[in-house]
């Protein structure tokens, strides 16, 4: 895989590869040689370890570009980068690493990690990068390459386990979303540790040889249109609630050189689609993907998405509409999948080949996502089939949240949803019983403690009783009407 990313290096390697933007207006630039030197030489550094070909190493590392060199030093060395969030705290990396036993943890000072031996400070892994360089660990692409966590409808994050082909999926892509070139500047609003920075921001523009740009952490969202301009960005990539911070009632945005934009993570709403084609003059293409499996739904410069739909498959990609019984027909709603032979699709869940099977319909992995597709293979979203919430870009499962705010004493109850505060603005509300009045502050300091910052309610509401089922189920549904309700009123 890193051997893929960097063989633009060898045709350019004095091309400009990446470009991180300081708080103080400075800009740190990276050749292709320099980029390649150093994850060649961070490799060497991780085997000096004892580590060896297809151990795991988990990656706590914070907003900065030791997260990228770390991320290709270890796939060049053979090895299976685990990369995590750093807003998870302490209380949900522990479990992490018992269930993968890595061999290396890298770690950065300020981001939460359990004290273990086998720890690499971040200033060693910066030493690494001067040492000689290691020639890439090629081998079967089908052997797993990389693991990457997500929240799981059973409370419990799973790890999602890779092949290095993944990377290959990825160019279909460059025409059937970006609308990529050699001669882009791809400027990425996303912090480094985020994977959808590190797919789209960083590995897909050096594969084809473009230039990756990087801003600053805590870069406000006002300060983006002057960066795009001072540094003649051609792309722009962003969750949609960057695009909502960056719309302004009035006044245009002056962005010459910029011919679109990239939207992931969460449903673009056409409304803000259309104002900022309004205020830009550039449109924005949005596209569908999953931890499971990389972006294959998508609208592209040569075919923008109609009425607010996700857009087409990817040329090169098999996408259906199921229903119990198999495909349904066109216009007909159903569960969006993905046949099993795509390149893109995960090897399984690490150590979990029920849940696994669970997700499969004899050849197609199912999405969780309801969908229609029309006569022109348009796909229209329709929401999640089960009750994962999504906020702020990233999916969390209620009930891993529920699950740690019942630890909370004189909680009896806890029901989690995600509701809409103000127009296309979700946060995740909680719901709890108790046999008192409980100070809500006290079940908000326990969960700034246990959980990550995007998966910690922003709304806490004591009621008498949950909504419930015959079955003893929590009817969210209910949940959200109440919110909605209790908004009116």
């Amino acid at each position: 895989m890193a051997a893929y990313v960097l063989a633009q290096t060898g045709e350019h390697p004095d091309k400009l590869a990446l470009r991180v933007l300081a708080g103080d207006g400075t800009a740190h630039d990276w050749t292709y040689a320099q980029l390649e030197r150093a994850v060649l030489g961070t490799a060497s550094g991780l085997l000096g370890l004892g580590a060896t070909p297809g151990d795991k190493i988990l990656m706590r590392l914070g907003n900065t570009v030791d997260f990228p060199l770390a991320y290709l030093g270890a796939l060049a060395a053979g090895l299976v980068p685990v990369p995590t969030s750093a807003a998870l705290t302490t209380h949900e990396v522990a479990p992490i690493i018992k269930e993968l036993d890595p061999k290396l943890v890298i770690r950065a000072p300020d981001v939460a990690c359990p004290d273990i031996e086998n720890c690499v400070d971040v200033d060693l892994l910066r030493t690494f990068r001067d040492m000689p360089r290691t020639p890439y660990h090629l081998g079967d692409p089908n052997r797993l390459g990389y693991v990457i966590y997500t929240s799981g409808t059973s409370g419990r994050p799973r790890a999602v386990a890779h092949a290095h082909r993944a990377i290959w999926a990825r160019q279909m892509m460059f025409d059937g979303w970006y609308g990529l070139q050699a001669n882009d500047r791809v400027l990425h609003a996303g912090a480094f540790n985020w994977t959808y920075t590190l797919g789209t921001g960083l590995m897909d523009p050096w594969t084809i040889g473009a230039t990756a740009i990087i801003p600053a952490p805590e870069t406000a969202a006002s300060d983006l249109p002057m960066l795009l301009e001072r540094h003649e960005a051609t792309i722009f990539a962003a969750a949609p609630g960057v695009y909502r911070q960056l719309l302004k009632p009035d006044g245009r945005i002056n962005l010459p050189t910029l011919r679109h934009g990239l939207s992931a993570g969460e449903k673009l709403p056409g409304r803000v689609r259309q104002r900022w084609v309004d205020t830009t003059g550039c449109d924005i293409f949005e596209a569908y993907g999953m931890s499971e499996c990389s972006t294959f739904l998508s609208a592209c410069p040569t075919a923008p998405a109609t009425n607010d739909s996700l857009g087409r498959p990817q040329v090169g990609r098999r996408v259906a509409i199921l229903d119990a019984d198999g495909p349904v027909p066109l216009g007909v709603e159903g569960t969006i999948a993905v046949h099993k032979s795509d390149p893109g699709l995960m090897l399984g869940y690490l150590g979990d080949p029920d849940e696994t099977a669970s997700k499969m319909q004899g050849d197609w992995f199912l999405t969780g996502d309801q969908g229609l597709m029309n006569a022109d293979d348009q796909i229209t979203y329709l929401g999640r089939r089960d009750d994962m919430m999504n906020a702020g870009g990233h999916r969390v499962s209620p009930l891993e949240v529920e699950h740690v705010l019942m630890q909370v004493k004189g909680v009896l109850s806890v029901g989690c949803v995600a509701v809409e505060v103000k127009q296309d603005t979700f946060v995740i509300a909680a719901y709890y019983t108790a046999a008192t009045p409980l100070d809500p502050d006290v079940i908000k300091d326990h969960a700034a403690h246990s959980l990550a910052r995007y998966k910690q309610p922003r709304i806490y509401i004591q009621i008498d009783a949950l909504p419930t089922g015959a079955n003893n189920k929590i009817k969210r549904n209910a949940l959200r009407d109440l919110f909605a309700q209790q908004t009116v009123t």
